[in-house]
């Protein structure tokens, strides 16, 4: 009898086990749908692909040439320019198929903006980390080793504390959010330039102000690449809690307080709105859809005679309710 009991027993936790597991994987499956299909791996690849050129060409333009005997300094015109019509260049060319992250930052502050889903956001920051250092690896394959320094590694001035740096960052990150988030808005219909062009400026503007201050990286991915090849990681957070702490900044203050989305602003109004009015008699709330049916209802077509009876009467007493509308 007790053998029979505990094999119940563990029969029915086998089961329930079995139905945890397979809630489990069947919640997993939910979370991760539409990543098993063609589309959504062509945009991951195209993110891997283009953070590798982005990176290539852009700590490309850091390298310095000049001989040793006779070292010239960086010129910050032509770094600055080079990463902001490469990116500007890169979103042309995959805005369509991916959005054009090639930042981990945008890609963050897309997810706190509910305009990606957290599983699409995983393989893309993913992709895009792998294609920076693969773009700092060939670079670094290509380069002679007496020229290559660095690779245009970005590092905190030599003047400045991390908290600087932190700071700079944020700052020229959410500038660069706050950019896209404008330009890519599907309410305004006065954006009539190019919106590659606004987000390739945007970058160029931040590295003419920041180089000096932290080599301005406004993207993860972008600091990562070198630091791998090179393995230097001084200060490397910086680079990661700076840009995601702008861009979530910029993407919320942009969706959430200067232009929110339609059905949001509804939701908060009806939050807002749903107040009684006092009166002497008693009160009822109803919403529009009623009252237009109980006005429509009073619409006498011709040909038509409505009997009002006394109880209907009675219930349009002025005196006995009031009726207000939310």
């Amino acid at each position: 009898m007790w053998k029979c009991l505990t094999q119940r027993q563990t029969s029915k936790h086998r089961r329930s086990s079995k139905c945890k597991c397979a809630c489990k994987c069947e919640a997993v499956m939910v979370a991760f749908k539409g990543v098993w299909t063609q589309p959504f791996w062509k945009a991951v690849s195209a993110e891997f692909l283009a953070t590798l050129i982005f990176v290539f060409l852009g700590i490309g333009s850091t390298i310095n040439w000049s001989e040793k005997s006779n070292l010239q300094p960086a010129d910050l015109v032509l770094i600055a320019l080079c990463f902001g019509l490469s990116i500007a260049t890169m979103v042309q060319c995959v805005g369509h198929l991916s959005g054009a992250h090639i930042n981990p930052a945008v890609t963050v502050a897309m997810v706190c903006t509910r305009r990606i889903s957290l599983s699409k956001a995983i393989f893309y920051i993913l992709a895009q980390c792998l294609g920076a250092i693969a773009g700092a690896g060939l670079l670094y394959l290509v380069t002679p080793s007496d020229v290559a320094g660095d690779l245009g590694l970005t590092t905190i001035n030599d003047k400045l504390s991390a908290g600087h740096g932190l700071l700079i960052e944020v700052i020229i990150t959410f500038q660069l959010i706050f950019t896209i988030f404008a330009s890519c808005d599907s309410k305004r219909d006065d954006v009539t330039g190019s919106i590659a062009l606004a987000i390739g400026f945007s970058v160029t503007i931040g590295h003419l102000c920041a180089i000096k201050y932290t080599g301005s990286s406004m993207n993860p991915a972008r600091s990562l690449g070198p630091a791998v090849i090179i393995m230097k990681w001084e200060n490397h957070w910086v680079y990661w809690l700076g840009p995601i702490l702008g861009a979530i900044l910029a993407g919320a203050l942009y969706d959430y307080i200067y232009c929110p989305d339609a059905e949001l602003k509804t939701r908060f109004k009806d939050v807002f709105s749903k107040t009684t009015q006092q009166s002497k008699g008693k009160y009822i709330e109803v919403d529009d859809n009623k009252c237009r049916v109980d006005a429509d209802s009073f619409l006498l077509k011709p040909g038509i005679v409505r009997i009002i009876s006394t109880d209907e009467k009675k219930e349009k007493d002025p005196n006995s309710e009031v009726l207000s509308s939310v």
